[in-house]
């Protein structure tokens, strides 16, 4: 994306995540920490599952060591606010999600060095240093997700009827600008489209499928109610893949590493699509009983 496009979407996730704000308070984030499981359960998953998964999706499918090294790159993020906005689509349980994102996105601020240059020196036998700019990720995190959800949950606190009647608009513009991200990423990547997915379609939708699936498996297993099962499975599979690409573009100056991220971050929109009306299905089921 250019730079007019990336603070577009940024205002627009902006707005997304003011609106999520509208449907929280407080006591759902007590909740979670309170009962910690869930938040443990999220964070095995995505801190250790999914790069296990990960390598070994790599290590079995025949690809170019870049499309692989991509692959380990974007294991190695977190997820992003696009799985907050899946999660509020879902009815999933949008405060685990937010709390998943946000410990995720500042433990991995340490952890990303370590497995990148693990896949650096594995599949091309050369790592180098990789250095995340600290202040500017937090930042980026506050600004895009914590501080617009503060501002909803204060308009939820101090006018809840207003806050109640705005959820489903919001969750209906949020699917709207979803289906324009998506066309836009089409469009713009038309000419290099097929390409891409012959190299990294495969790698990428099987890491996106089997980490939502192994998610969802270990909530229900643990016995965590459906809501938040949905939430670590859409927390395991969304990865934020703009960072997976920055890393890959800016510090490590390759674009071939951002192919697997940018393919990725197309595909995990159809496939969170269908995990929302899943989850979408089931409510309506539950609640005509």
């Amino acid at each position: 994306m250019d730079q007019v496009s990336t603070y577009v979407l940024a205002a627009a996730l902006c707005i997304i995540m003011l609106g999520m704000g509208l449907s929280l308070v407080t006591d759902d984030f007590k909740n979670i920490f309170r009962y910690p499981k869930a938040i443990f359960i999220g964070l095995l998953n995505q801190l250790v599952f999914l790069p296990l998964i990960a390598f070994g999706i790599v290590i079995l499918l025949p690809m170019e060591p870049e499309i692989a090294i991509g692959v380990m790159i974007l294991a190695a993020c977190p997820g992003g606010p696009t799985s907050n906005l899946i999660s509020f689509m879902a009815k999933a349980d949008l405060a685990l999600s937010v709390s998943l994102t946000a410990l995720s996105s500042l433990i991995t601020i340490v952890t990303i060095p370590f497995m990148v240059n693990f896949a650096l020196t594995y599949f091309l036998d050369q790592g180098q240093e990789i250095q995340l700019d600290v202040l500017q990720t937090i930042a980026q995190i506050f600004v895009i997700v914590v501080i617009p959800i503060a501002i909803g949950m204060g308009i939820k606190k101090k006018k809840p009827v207003f806050a109640d009647k705005m959820g489903r608009p919001v969750r209906i513009a949020s699917g709207i600008i979803l289906g324009v991200i998506i066309l836009g990423i089409v469009l713009k990547e038309r000419a290099h489209f097929v390409e891409y997915i012959e190299k990294a379609g495969l790698a990428t939708l099987a890491l996106n499928l089997f980490t939502m699936g192994v998610g969802y498996l270990t909530a229900k297993a643990l016995k965590l109610n459906r809501k938040q099962g949905y939430s670590i499975a859409i927390e395991s599979g969304i990865q934020n893949g703009t960072l997976a690409i920055t890393i890959a573009v800016v510090l490590l100056g390759n674009t071939a590493y951002a192919i697997a991220p940018a393919v990725y971050s197309l595909l995990m929109f159809f496939t969170g699509f269908f995990v929302v009306w899943l989850s979408l299905r089931k409510d309506k089921k539950e609640t005509s009983v």
